[in-house]
């Protein structure tokens, strides 16, 4: 479908032609450039608040600053839609986080305007700052610009970054895209100090007085800007009663200043380029902006899939049948089951309770349950303070995102064989998100760490029985589970406990034997009903845990069958099937095994079945794979 374009916006395809235009034709490009993004995430799907968001601002970046000399970095990526469309990708737009087509985030091989790989959040600052440096000694005169929300900015990294940016004499600009927003509304102490800056009248009165000023610097002699910044730090310092926090880290704070104010903007960005040092400016927008649905309701609006533009409502797959739940969703209720009957139960999770569902903990515990922020690290040392004192703590993290804490996890938890159970959510492929967010190697980085146990679910039943039995287990424990919806209707079934390190036989066999982990089993069950169509019988076995490993079962196994798959939607090295392996070798057996998993590559964008079709192991992969192993000829 074609996606209609304004009279400005249809003839710019790069930067260059933005900066054609004369300054006051910006506000209406602005406003085409929205429509056109609203009109492509209605028809396509894809993140949409955070690019309405900053429309006027990616405008002024592009029309201020000569990219891609000058080089943007943004954090996290779901904001730079817009940046996307102004450079070169606009007539395939389209294609975006779909399998083949152009990435949802900024991807440094997908265009030269792309300066920065970005993903997951709170890295742009360091970043920036890298490149600035490397500039400066090669002496190439470029500008280097990050842009970070006010979400991103209570992660740790950039706490780091703005503190080595300080005693740096980088020309590095950050600009703090402030819409007191994550996915979820923001949390905790940066947010009020935030609020505290943007909202002071009379602070926000004494900025545009001293922006006057400065624009008459010549008035006043060479050293203008030392007279006035002096005389601004200290009535900051009085208007607001605290010292500002980011002048603090010795980074000239300018702001806040109108986001949506695109013409306002282009003035301050050719300001700042002439004002050496770092410095950071403080930009007051908000998300959804120009689309009413999206401004009231921000979360729901962060990724809403394809909806009606007139109507805003949100395109949803109905089914006259029950549908299983997802995963997420269980793990919600199953939390808050688990908390009425014990009280030590509590929820932690790092700035996603609606992804993870812990929201349905919040509701009905708020006294128990914790959203951190972006701040992963702390997410898992909290968890593991929280355990000393006898709490149980639940601490969800998506796979991809606790690849930040896992200094964490093994030091503050698995060290000290604390009673923690982490629920990685979103393992496997996590879909259209692509590379940054796949959860593809936990099973690798979290069985080798001595004290800890590690499961996966094969259906929604054993989900809920892992999260009964690690309440228990008294130990560091670790559960998997894949995005989307699981295979069970009636997912509901009373607690059972599992025998850790205890896996189970599914399907008796006499030709193969597929061994499983977690819900790729389901497709193995679809993959033995089809070798039986050839007459081939396979056993086929849950494992539960990758460590401990039931070796009782293993043992079993190799002792009767000559040909052997593993299947995982893990990274093969180091993995589940690894793992196999290594058993296979200490004990001296001799038998044909083939591993099905993720590759050695970065795997790229699509749906979660394109994703497991390219690796082999959906169910014709699996079926492929044993007719191969046992070498028979299908006509």
């Amino acid at each position: 479908m074609q996606i209609k374009q304004g009279p400005l916006l249809s003839n710019v395809d790069h930067p260059a032609d933005l900066r054609k235009l004369e300054t006051q034709q910006l506000p209406q490009f602005s406003e085409e450039l929205r429509n056109y993004i609203v009109d492509h995430v209605a028809t396509y799907g894809g993140h949409f608040g955070a690019s309405l968001g900053v429309v006027e601002l990616t405008v002024a970046l592009h029309y201020a600053f000569n990219t891609p000399i000058d080089q943007l970095v943004w954090d996290v990526g779901h904001q730079a839609y817009g940046h996307k469309i102004l450079t070169g990708r606009k007539s395939h737009f389209h294609s975006n986080r779909v399998y083949g087509g152009l990435s949802g985030f900024p991807k440094r091989d997908e265009s030269e305007f792309d300066a920065f790989g970005v993903g997951h959040s709170s890295t742009s600052i360091s970043a920036a700052l890298g490149m600035s440096i490397a500039n400066q000694r090669e002496g190439k005169g470029r500008q280097h610009i990050a842009v970070i929300g006010d979400g991103a900015m209570t992660g740790g990294m950039a706490f780091e970054a703005m503190n080595h940016a300080g005693v740096s004499n980088s020309n590095l600009i950050i600009v703090l895209n402030d819409n007191c927003m994550s996915i979820d509304p923001n949390v905790g102490a940066l947010k009020e100090y935030l609020t505290d800056i943007s909202t002071s009248q009379i602070y926000n009165k004494f900025r545009d007085e001293a922006w006057k000023i400065l624009g008459k610097v010549s008035k006043f002699g060479p050293n203008a800007q030392e007279l006035v910044a002096g005389v601004e730090n200290s009535i900051k310092t009085f208007l607001l009663k605290q010292s500002n926090l980011f002048e603090s880290f010795n980074l000239r704070y300018f702001g806040p200043v109108d986001g949506h104010d695109v013409n306002h903007l282009v003035h301050v960005f050719n300001d700042l380029k002439q004002i050496p040092g770092p410095k950071i400016l403080h930009c007051i927008t908000k998300k959804g902006k120009g689309y009413e649905a999206a401004e009231k309701n921000q979360t729901k609006w962060h990724a809403p899939g394809t909806f009606d533009k007139i109507s805003g409502e949100i395109h949803k797959t109905s089914s006259l049948t029950p549908q299983p739940p997802k995963y997420q969703d269980v793990f919600g209720h199953t939390l808050v089951e688990l908390a009425d009957e014990n009280p030590k139960i509590m929820g932690i999770t790092p700035a996603m309770p609606s992804g993870s569902s812990m929201n349905i903990m919040m509701e009905a515990y708020p006294e128990r349950s914790f959203d951190v922020g972006i701040a992963e690290q702390h997410a898992v040392t909290f968890s593991a303070g929280l355990a000393t004192q006898g709490s149980i703590p639940f601490c969800n993290i998506y796979s991809t995102f606790m690849q930040r804490a896992y200094d964490q996890v093994i030091h503050d938890v698995c060290v000290q064989k604390l009673h923690v159970v982490f629920c990685l959510d979103r393992a496997g492929f996590a879909g259209a998100d692509g590379p940054t967010h796949h959860g593809a190697y936990d099973i690798a980085f979290m069985r080798c760490i001595p004290n800890l146990i590690v499961s996966a679910p094969m259906d929604e039943s054993e989900l809920r029985n892992l999260m009964y039995t690690a309440m228990q287990e008294g130990r560091p424990f670790c559960i998997r589970y894949p995005r989307g919806k699981g295979v069970l209707v009636d997912w509901k079934t009373p607690f059972a406990k599992i025998e850790v390190g205890k896996g189970r036989r599914i399907k008796e066999g006499r030709d193969i034997a597929l061994l499983t982990f977690g819900t790729v089993g389901n497709y193995a069950l679809t993959a033995h009903k089809e070798l039986e169509k050839i007459g081939v019988t396979a056993a086929l076995y849950d494992m539960r845990f990758v460590k401990p490993l039931d070796t009782a079962l293993l043992h079993d196994v190799f002792k009767s069958y000559d040909h052997v798959i593993t299947i995982e939607d893990g990274c093969l090295m180091g993995g589940f099937g690894s793992a196999v392996a290594e058993f296979m070798v200490d004990h001296g057996y001799q038998a044909k095994l083939e591993r099905l998993g993720i590759p050695d590559r970065m795997v790229e964008h699509g749906t979660q079945l394109e994703l497991h079709k390219e690796c082999g192991f959906d169910p014709q992969g699996i079926y492929r794979a044993a007719v191969k192993i046992l070498e028979i000829e299908i006509a």
